[in-house]
C-alpha cells in the first residue's frame, strides 16, 4: 500500500532518472516534462553505475530537493546468470552509497512483478509472498532490500513500483508477449506462440507505468504499488488483437510447449485506492497503437490460425 505525503499534487524541483537508455525512461521523461517537471536523465555513458567511480559521480550530481527514479539495470536479454545478477546488485550498491553522501527528497525504484511467487493461484497484491523464480527476479528483491535499508538509514522516502509486463513501441527487450508479437507481425507477418498461448497475464502500457510513477512523485507516495492494469488475458488473445491491428496476412503459429501452463492475476484495489482518478489504457487500444507504430508495408500470404 502507498502512503501519500501530500494529498494535493506538487511538482518537485527536479526528477533524476537513472537508466536513460532503457524502454521506460524516455516515456517517463516525456510524461514528466509534459507536466512541467524539470527532468535529468542519466545513462551509462554519463554515469556507469557498475564502475568504481559511479558512487562519487552520482553523489556529486544530486541535490537535496531531487526525486530519483531508478530504472537502470541489465535486463533478461542481457543475461540471467550470476554475473548479470552481481552487476545489477553493484548498481544498487552505487546508488545506496551515493544517497548516503547526498540525501534526496524521494527515491522510487522500478522493480518487477516477477518478484512474486509464480506458483500461487490466488490474486496477487502488494503483500503477496515474494519467491522469485530466477536470478533476474532475485536481483530485484536484492535491490529493493539494499535501497530500502539505505533510504531508511538517512530517512529518504522510498517507493517501490512493481510493473507487470510492459508493452509499447520502443521496447528494447523483445520479450515473449505483445512486444515480440507486434515486432514479428510487422516485420515478418508472423506471430509465434508457445503451445496455444493459454497463459493469462496482465499487460500494462508503458505510458500508464510512467503515469503511475508521476503520481507517486507529485504525491510524495511511499510504500509498494503494483502497476498492473485491466484483466489478465491469454497470450493467444493478445496475439489475435495484434494480428488484427497489423492487417491481413499475419499468421499465428504454435510451437510445442516446453513448460506447464501458469496464470497470473492481480488484485488492483491498492492502485485504485491510491489513485482513484487514474484510468489505464484499454488493452485493445494500446496494442493497436503499439502495432500501428511498428507497422511496415508488408505483403504476406494468409496463414492458418492456431487453435485457441
Amino acid at each position: 500500500m502507498l502512503v501519500h505525503q501530500r494529498q494535493s499534487p506538487l511538482n518537485p524541483g527536479r526528477v533524476v532518472i537513472l537508466g536513460a537508455g532503457g524502454f521506460l525512461s524516455p516515456v517517463l521523461k516525456r510524461t514528466l516534462e509534459g507536466s512541467g517537471i524539470n527532468t535529468l536523465a542519466l545513462g551509462s555513458k554519463t554515469i556507469d553505475l557498475m564502475a568504481d567511480s559511479a558512487r562519487e559521480a552520482l553523489a556529486s550530481e544530486l541535490h537535496a530537493s531531487d526525486v530519483v527514479v531508478m530504472t537502470a539495470g541489465l535486463t533478461p536479454d542481457r543475461g540471467r546468470d550470476v554475473g548479470t545478477l552481481m552487476a545489477n546488485l553493484r548498481m544498487g550498491e552505487s546508488v545506496a552509497w551515493a544517497l548516503a553522501r547526498q540525501t534526496v527528497s524521494q527515491l522510487i525504484y522500478i522493480s518487477s512483478d516477477g518478484v512474486y511467487d509464480g506458483r500461487t493461484t490466488s490474486l496477487l497484491n502488494e503483500d503477496s509472498s515474494c519467491e522469485p523464480a530466477d536470478l533476474y527476479c532475485l536481483m530485484h528483491i536484492g535491490r529493493e532490500k539494499i535501497l530500502g535499508q539505505a533510504t531508511k538509514a538517512v530517512r529518504i522516502p522510498f517507493t517501490i513500483v512493481r510493473p507487470c509486463a510492459i508493452y509499447g513501441a520502443g521496447d528494447t527487450h523483445n520479450s515473449y508477449g505483445p512486444n515480440r508479437f507486434a515486432r514479428t507481425a510487422t516485420e515478418s507477418g508472423k506471430i509465434t506462440l508457445f503451445g496455444n498461448g493459454e497463459e493469462k497475464r496482465h499487460h500494462v502500457f508503458v505510458g500508464d507505468v510512467a503515469e503511475v510513477i508521476r503520481l507517486c512523485i507529485v504525491h510524495g507516495s511511499t510504500g509498494v504499488i503494483n502497476a498492473a492494469t485491466g484483466n489478465a488475458v491469454s497470450f493467444a488473445e493478445a496475439a489475435g488483437l495484434i494480428a488484427r491491428a497489423a492487417g491481413p496476412g499475419v499468421a499465428i503459429e504454435c510451437l510445442p510447449r516446453a513448460t506447464a501452463v501458469t496464470h497470473r492475476h492481480f488484485d488492483l484495489s491498492a492502485l485504485a485506492q491510491a489513485f482513484p482518478d487514474f484510468r489505464a489504457m484499454p488493452l485493445e487500444k494500446g496494442l493497436a497503437q503499439m502495432t500501428q507504430a511498428m507497422t511496415q508495408t508488408i505483403t504476406m500470404p494468409q496463414g492458418e490460425l492456431c487453435p485457441r
